[in-house]
């Protein structure tokens, strides 16, 4: 009874907290321009079958996506185990599921244990490319202590949660042989290296070692759920939002202001069958509530995983320009307005701003718009159109643009080319060729 109580206590507790964050994500999110209507609905979930639940992206990248895709696997599998946790917990039943699934009972336990000693495996190798072997993009200059912090924790966490686990089963088949009124499992055979570690225990023993690997082992997975709202480890939900809002048009495709394309075509009377949007309250972002919601959805989504930095051709050649920078930074911003407005602060107008205080001008004007970054995300991020719309501010707000770029464009203003020659000339290069 007393099992219960606290179960039941403990799940009323994190969840309480779970459901204050998730709001508080809700409206950090919804300080960004509304979404709309989405189209092209099954492409959306096309996408997020494959790149979100699929991992299709993650490949390639061969050895680390399979690694991955073992966490991946494991974190859906083994947490079906939970399921017999929470009815246990609830009912003060132990392993209420043995007697009736018999044999498949310990098919799937042994799944489960393999999953366990797979997934602890992986995230071994994880710790020892992030720690020992210091992959390079795990050590950029926005890679500052608590993000690389972050994932260490979460990889230990893992690693003791796999432990906590087999320890418990190990314990447990001791118990099944000395009490008959514990549930038969069956034999489990990667649990079954641990028992020697407890043979000598006396019974009492073995049920507090028991009972003490199955309440960490669940408070953990509360506690986990709650710390991966604070965590870049969110992307286990937010990618499969972020995959279903991802832009679906080529990516070379630069999204037009809608103000702006109105008066282009008024300008050449192209007016027929033309609505004119609302003026806008500003060109580009300079805050992220200038950005989208999708923006934001993304910036949620990161995982840090720094490919995107790794494949940018300006971060390879010198320059500040960080993909995985602008993502975090946008979602830290988001993530200090949020609290600033939810304790009643001054929240956007606290006299700061995404762009100068969080991402600076050298830094977007260092983007050559390849879409490399895009393309090598794992969960179709697009840090690009950040960027876009932060240049978009600079250039028609501020008229902050480089000096070449305001030449540039006075150029295709008057002579619709970026060169400063007339139309007429623009073939004279090939009159002797």
């Amino acid at each position: 009874m007393i099992q219960q109580v606290l179960f039941i206590f403990a799940l009323a507790f994190f969840g309480f907290i779970i459901r204050k964050r998730a709001l508080q994500l809700r409206n950090n999110i919804r300080l960004g321009k509304p979404i709309g209507k989405t189209d092209r609905v099954s492409e959306r979930f096309k996408n997020v079958l494959l790149v979100a639940f699929g991992q299709k992206k993650m490949f390639k990248r061969f050895v680390p996506a399979v690694l991955h895709f073992i966490i991946y696997a494991g974190f859906l599998v083994i947490n079906l185990e939970v399921l017999e946790f929470i009815i246990d917990g609830l009912f003060g039943t132990h392993r209420i599921f043995a007697p009736y699934l018999g044999s498949i009972y310990t098919v799937l336990m042994n799944l489960f244990e393999f999953l366990a000693v797979a997934v602890l495996l992986a995230c071994v190798f994880f710790l020892i490319r992030r720690n020992v072997l210091k992959l390079p993009r795990f050590w950029s200059a926005e890679m500052t202590s608590w993000p690389r912090l972050d994932a260490n924790l979460i990889l230990v966490t893992e690693i003791v949660l796999m432990l906590a686990i087999l320890t418990m089963n190990a314990a447990d088949q001791l118990l099944q042989i000395r009490d008959d009124h514990y549930p038969t499992t069956g034999s489990l055979y990667f649990s079954s290296f641990l028992m020697p570690l407890f043979q000598s225990a006396e019974t009492p023993a073995l049920i507090v070692i028991e009972r003490f690997a199955w309440w960490f082992h669940i408070i953990g997975i509360l506690g986990f759920a709650v710390y991966i709202t604070f965590s870049k480890h969110l992307h286990i939900f937010m990618a499969f939002l972020n995959t279903y809002y991802a832009k679906l048009e080529p990516k070379g495709h630069i999204n037009n202001m809608p103000v702006v394309t109105s008066e282009v075509k008024s300008m050449l009377g192209l007016t027929q069958g033309v609505t004119t949007p609302a003026e806008p309250g500003r060109f580009g972002a300079k805050d992220v509530n200038d950005l989208s919601q999708t923006n934001l959805i993304a910036a949620y989504a990161c995982t840090e995983c720094g490919r995107c930095t790794s494949e940018c051709p300006a971060n390879l050649t010198g320059k500040k320009l960080s993909p995985r920078k602008i993502m975090m930074d946008t979602r830290d911003r988001m993530e200090e307005v949020g609290r600033s407005v939810a304790k009643g602060g001054p929240g956007l107008n606290d006299g700061k701003s995404l762009l100068g205080d969080y991402i600076t001008k050298e830094e977007i004007n260092a983007c050559t718009s390849c879409n490399a970054c895009v393309e090598a995300c794992p969960v179709l991020i697009n840090p690009l159109e950040i960027i876009l719309e932060l240049r978009r501010y600079v250039a028609m707000e501020e008229s902050g643009s480089p000096p070449s770029w305001n030449a540039m464009f006075q150029n295709i203003e008057t002579n619709f080319a970026p060169w400063k020659f007339s139309a007429a000339d623009r073939f004279n290069w090939a009159k002797d060729a």
